[in-house]
């Protein structure tokens, strides 16, 4: 009995020291909350005291510190625009419009129509542009780019002089009756000579007649592979073999007769001696 009423006692007090214990944490713990609470009320009494400050922004603007660095920008300004520019120029004032046309007419002519693909026909008339116009544009970095690169020539004479080569490339290749047609449209004075014709005038005509030309050079490279389509449908026919496709059979005879002929050499040796 002594002993059972010993284990009882030593668990009661177990009991209440641990719930003690508990007691002493919690109010330790409200204690704390209370101070930081406090604490933050009284920072924010602190900061509602202070007043606003307004961020203080600097703006700077640095502009050119002299003419040489003025020219430097409208140089930067300038070559950004002729690059903005370089499709439409390259279209529109070489021979890049006549040899990339008439190689799209060779293509549908034979009847193949992803051999060779649309990279490898703009990658060919690109280069066939470079080799027709390397001329000019020699004639233009010699009197025109490298001067005003040397700070020899202002830019409006620059401009002047760039003009001149590729104008009479493209009045070489121009027909007069695209020239007049142009030039009633524009209400354009007949200038004493061609080179004073304005680019206004002298650019859409030349586009004109680079279209016709392509076209004309597209008619006659059809003309024999529409012989061949032709004598292969009429033999087919007498053979009584309607639902076979004419173009599957005439394919492998255009391939063959262009590549007999060599083909390629022919059409990029006119395409490059039209221009000469």
């Amino acid at each position: 009995m002594l002993i059972k009423s010993k284990n009882i006692l030593t668990g009661k007090m177990l009991a209440t020291i641990v719930v003690v214990y508990l007691v002493v944490v919690c109010f330790a713990a409200e204690s704390a909350q209370a101070q930081e609470t406090a604490g933050g009320d009284s920072t924010k009494s602190q900061a509602s005291d202070i007043e606003p400050v307004a961020p203080v922004m600097t703006l700077t603007l640095e502009g050119a510190n002299g003419p040489q660095s003025m020219d430097s920008a409208l140089k930067i300004v300038l070559l950004m625009t002729v690059l903005s520019l370089a499709p439409a120029i390259l279209v529109l004032l070489t021979s890049f419009t006549r040899i990339v046309i008439v190689l799209g007419f060779l293509r549908q002519a034979i009847g193949a129509n992803q051999a060779p693909n649309n990279q490898i026909i703009i990658g060919l008339a690109l280069f066939l542009t470079l080799v027709v116009m390397s001329p000019t544009l020699q004639q233009m970095n010699v009197e025109a780019i490298q001067p005003f690169m040397n700070e020899e020539i202002g830019q409006g004479e620059a401009f002047a002089k760039v003009q001149v080569p590729l104008k009479a490339f493209m009045l070489s290749q121009v027909r007069e009756k695209d020239v007049a047609l142009f030039l009633d449209l524009t209400s354009s004075e007949i200038p004493d000579s061609p080179e004073d014709l304005p680019m206004l005038v002298v650019v859409p005509s030349f586009v004109l007649s680079e279209l016709k030309t392509a076209f004309q050079m597209g008619f006659v490279l059809f003309i024999p592979f529409l012989i061949i389509d032709m004598v292969v449908a009429s033999v087919l026919m007498s053979m009584g073999m309607m639902m076979l496709p004419p173009v599957l059979i005439s394919l492998p005879f255009k391939i063959l007769l262009f590549v007999l002929v060599d083909g390629w050499f022919l059409v990029v040796k006119s395409l490059v001696q039209a221009f000469q």
